[in-house]
């Protein structure tokens, strides 16, 4: 995975929790770094526009979505696989 792909999914967390990139670490929930449930499905929806993806997630049962959301980490690791996926 590219640093560039970390690099823009912090920068899209952190604009959601409304922080500095800077304090993002991949080690750290979304909760912690300021992500409510809301706040999630709108950095889902910023994640699709910014790398022209789909990603498979259901607000109602995050945990059945198939995409993990459970660090920011998981969230990077997703969003990779899910480019390498969609890119054929």
């Amino acid at each position: 995975m590219s640093d560039d792909t970390r690099a823009r999914v912090h920068a899209i967390l952190a604009e959601q929790a409304m922080i500095d990139p800077a304090d993002v670490t991949d080690d750290q929930s979304l909760g912690e770094i300021g992500i409510d449930s809301m706040g999630v499905v709108e950095a889902i929806f910023a994640i699709e526009e910014a790398f022209d993806i789909r990603v498979p997630f259901n607000a109602n049962a995050p945990e059945a979505s198939g995409f993990d959301i459970s660090s920011v980490g998981a969230v990077v690791d997703a969003v990779a696989r899910l480019r390498a996926e969609q890119a054929g």
